[in-house]
């Protein structure tokens, strides 16, 4: 039976197949679409948490830097004590992350950051907990800047800092510098929200347990929590 012969019955099943096929492919697409738009909206939100944590903990910890070198000045051995009793309290009423060790390493950041405006808002503590094992300025400000500008993970950093990048490209021929620069990103993709979130650092300023997974809200109350 030829297409013109076919009863009106079959016509109106093959027309409602057709539409029902045509609706699911429609649907499928749609629905694609819906969850990249979800997915970019929480990525966004993600990155706005771990840029406002960063932002929160690196000030924070220079201030505590700073209050810390202006009390002790010269004074080893009660720069010893004072840390011993702020790390007491500070545990006491906040919560883990004010170790001896941990405080001495915000007085170095203070120290190798004395100016507070110089500081790069795009890098995490991680970032500058590496950079302050820099001892050469010059050396230590490229890495801080190069760091910001190009979007590098303190794991990229770390590793272009072990590799003498900074040497390297001193000595490579002007020409050829991008290919040098461009090496890392050949190496690791860029970094991610969700890595970023399970730093350590980040954890453990908002006094949260590691291997475990926090939703933004949780993330944001923590930093409310921490900032009170």
């Amino acid at each position: 039976m030829d297409d013109n012969k076919m009863p009106p019955q079959n016509k109106k099943q093959q027309s409602l197949i057709a539409k029902s096929e045509k609706g699911r492919l429609l649907s499928a697409r749609s629905d694609t679409q819906v969850y990249e738009a979800i997915r970019a909206a929480l990525a966004d939100a993600r990155g706005k948490v771990v840029a406002a944590v960063n932002t929160a903990m690196v000030g924070v910890y220079w201030e505590i830097g700073r209050q810390i070198t202006e009390a002790v000045g010269e004074r080893a051995e009660y720069g010893r004590s004072l840390l011993a009793y702020l790390s007491e309290r500070l545990t006491t009423e906040f919560g883990k992350g004010f170790t001896e060790r941990n405080l001495r390493a915000m007085r170095q950041f203070y120290e190798a950051f004395p100016i507070r405006h110089t500081l790069r808002a795009e890098l995490s503590w991680s970032h500058y907990r590496l950079l302050m094992r820099v001892e050469e300025p010059s050396r230590r400000e490229f890495y801080l800047n190069e760091s910001a500008d190009s979007g590098w993970t303190s794991r990229q950093l770390e590793r272009q800092i072990n590799s003498f990048f900074y040497e390297r490209l001193l000595a490579t021929q002007k020409e050829n510098r991008p290919e040098v620069a461009g090496e890392i990103f050949k190496l690791e993709p860029a970094k991610e929200a969700d890595y970023i979130l399970k730093d350590p650092y980040i954890l453990e300023f908002l006094d949260l347990k590691e291997n475990s997974k926090y939703s933004e809200s949780e993330l944001e109350q923590g930093l409310i929590d921490r900032l009170r």
